[in-house]
C-alpha cells in the first residue's frame, strides 16, 4: 500500500517544521542562501556546511542531513532545473534515504523557490517518496524497512492530487514486489493465481494457455523449457485492458522464468543465486498494465506473460535437441541456459497473431547486455528507427535510461544451423544480446513495429535513479512514457 499524500499549499513555517519528525527540504539551485526567503534554520544549515567545508551548491550533488533544534531530522537538497531527470531523482532519492533509515511514520516535504519550481519539485519529490515508502518483501523477524503512512507536502498543490506519479509508483512497486518474492513463494502456479487475482481487481480479461494446451497447439519452444518441471504448471497468460474508444492496441510481452537453474547446462552457484528474479520482464509488463489502468490511458493493452521455470530433470530439454516452434520454425538447441528466448519465441508469435499496432517485450535476457552496459542502463532493439529514437527519448524523460543497439541482418549468419532453420544461440557468446534479438525477430508473424528491452538495469546495487532498493522496477516508468508517446 502506498502512503497517503496530504497537501498544504502554503510554504511551511518554522513552527510547522519544528513539529515534524522527518523533513526533506527541497531548495532551488542557488549559489548563496541570500537568494532564498522564509526558509527556517538557514543559519544552522550554513553552520553545518561550514563545518564540513562545503558550498551551498554542493547540496545539488549530495544531501546534508541535520538535526533540528526540536529533535527532528532534516535532509537538505537542491534541485537544478537544468539537470537531467535522472540526476534530479538521484539527489531526491539520497535525501529520502537519509530519513528512511529511521523508519519514520511520516515524511514532510518542504518545498522552496517560485511557484513554478515548487510545482515541479512536488511531483518529483512525491514520486520518489512514494517509491521508497513501500514495504517490499522481507522475511526477517524484524523489518528494517521504512513504514511511511503519510507524506505531507508544503509549498505546492497538485492539480490531480498526484494521481499521475502515484500510478507509476504503484506499477513500479508491484514489479519490485513480485521480483523480490523467493522462488518457493512465486512458483508458476502461485504466480498465475496472483495474476488472476489482479485481473479480477482491475477488470482485466484473462486467458491462460497452459502446458497441455500449448503442446497441443505446437508451441514447442515454450514447451521445451516447461517440460523440465515435474509440476507442469507453466503457462502463457494473456491479460487484456480495453478502455472505451481506444483506437490502437499495444502488446506487452514479458519473460516470466520464476527460477532459472540453467537446465542441463547448470549454472554455478554464484550465477544461480538471484535467479528468482528472472521473471522480472513479466513483472514489468504487469506494472505497466497496472499503471496504465490507474491512469485510464486511452490505448488498449494486451499483456502476454511467459510464466515457467528452467529446471534440470530427466524430461528437461538438452543440447542438440531440435524443437519446432509455434510458427513452424525448427530450432537447434545449443545451450539450455538460453531458455528466455525460447519461451519468448512462442509468446511473440501469439502476440503478433493478435495483430496489435506494436509489440514491446521485456526480459532479463542476456549476460552480454549486462557486460555491455552494466546495471545503470538497459538495452533496446527495434525494427523501426523511429521507434528506437522514441525509446531513447522516453528513457530521458522517465529517467529510466536506455541505449539502442544494432539489429543488422549481417549478424544473423552466426545463427545458421546445419540441421534446423536456426540455432538458438552460439557457444562463444559473442554479441549474444544482438543475436538474441535477431532470434526473437524470427517469431514475429507480420511486419509489425517491435521493441525488445533487455533489462540489464533490473537490479542495481544501492539503487538507481528514483529507487533506493537494489531491485529497481526499471521499465515501468519508461513503458508508460512510451505509451504516452504513442
Amino acid at each position: 500500500m502506498l502512503p497517503e499524500v496530504v497537501e498544504n499549499k502554503p510554504i511551511i513555517s518554522a513552527k510547522q517544521m519544528a513539529g515534524a519528525s522527518h523533513v526533506l527540504v527541497v531548495l532551488p539551485l542557488v549559489k548563496t542562501f541570500d537568494a532564498l526567503d522564509n526558509v527556517p534554520y538557514l543559519d544552522a544549515l550554513r553552520a553545518a556546511l561550514k563545518r564540513k567545508h562545503l558550498q551551498a551548491v554542493e547540496l545539488a550533488k549530495s544531501p546534508l542531513t541535520m538535526d533540528l533544534p526540536h529533535g527532528g531530522l532534516s535532509s537538505w537538497v537542491m534541485l537544478d532545473e537544468a539537470a537531467s531527470r535522472f540526476e534530479q531523482y538521484t539527489i531526491l532519492r539520497k535525501g529520502v534515504a537519509a530519513l528512511s533509515s529511521e523508519q519514520p511514520k511520516e515524511i514532510v516535504l518542504a518545498l522552496y523557490g517560485d511557484a513554478k519550481q515548487r510545482e515541479l519539485f512536488a511531483d518529483l519529490a512525491v514520486y520518489v517518496a512514494l517509491l521508497n515508502s513501500v514495504a517490499l518483501p522481507s522475511r526477517k523477524k524484524k523489518s528494517e524497512q521504512a513504514q511511511v503512512k503519510k507524506i505531507v507536502v508544503y509549498g505546492a498543490q497538485s492539480r490531480d492530487k498526484y494521481a499521475q506519479v502515484r500510478a507509476v509508483a504503484e506499477g513500479n512497486s508491484l514489479a519490485r514486489e513480485l521480483t523480490m518474492l523467493p522462488p518457493n513463494e512465486l512458483t508458476p502456479a502461485h504466480y498465475r493465481t496472483r495474476v488472476k487475482k489482479l485481473a479480477r481487481t482491475h477488470g482485466w480479461k484473462v486467458q491462460e494457455y497452459d502446458f497441455k494446451r500449448l503442446k497441443k497447439m505446437g508451441a514447442g519452444a515454450f514447451a521445451a523449457v516447461a517440460q523440465g518441471s515435474h509440476e507442469q504448471d507453466a503457462a502463457i497468460v494473456h491479460l487484456t485492458y480495453s478502455p472505451k474508444g481506444a483506437k490502437h492496441r499495444i502488446a506487452l510481452v514479458g519473460k516470466g522464468i520464476c527460477f532459472d537453474t540453467g537446465g542441463h547446462n547448470l549454472k554455478p552457484a554464484k550465477y544461480m543465486h538471484g535467479m528468482h528474479e528472472d521473471m522480472n520482464g513479466s513483472a514489468v509488463a504487469l506494472g505497466i498494465l497496472l499503471a496504465a489502468t490507474r491512469l485510464k490511458l486511452n490505448v488498449g493493452i494486451d499483456a502476454w506473460l511467459a510464466i515457467a521455470q528452467n529446471h534440470i530433470s530427466a524430461t528437461a530439454y538438452k543440447q542438440n535437441d531440435v524443437i519446432t516452434a509455434l510458427n513452424g520454425t525448427t530450432i537447434e538447441i545449443m545451450h539450455t541456459d538460453a531458455e528466455g528466448r525460447m519461451v519468448l519465441a512462442d509468446t511473440l508469435t501469439l502476440a503478433s497473431r493478435a495483430k496489435p499496432a506494436a509489440i514491446i517485450d521485456f526480459a532479463t535476457l542476456t549476460g552480454s547486455m549486462a557486460v555491455a552496459l552494466g546495471a545503470r542502463y538497459s538495452g533496446i532493439f527495434s525494427n523501426r528507427e523511429e521507434w528506437a529514437a522514441a525509446a531513447v527519448a522516453a528513457g530521458r524523460v522517465s529517467s529510466e535510461r536506455v541505449n539502442s543497439f544494432p539489429l543488422d541482418a549481417d549478424y544473423e549468419p552466426a545463427l545458421d544451423s546445419k540441421i534446423a532453420d536456426i540455432k538458438q544461440c552460439t557457444l562463444d557468446g559473442e554479441a549474444d544480446h544482438i543475436l538474441a534479438a535477431r532470434f526473437l525477430m524470427r517469431f514475429l508473424e507480420s511486419d509489425i513495429p517491435w521493441v525488445h528491452v533487455d533489462l540489464s538495469a533490473c537490479s542495481c546495487e544501492g539503487g538507481l535513479g528514483a529507487v533506493a532498493s537494489n531491485v529497481t522496477g526499471f521499465g515501468v516508468a519508461w513503458g508508460i512514457e512510451m505509451l504516452r508517446k504513442l
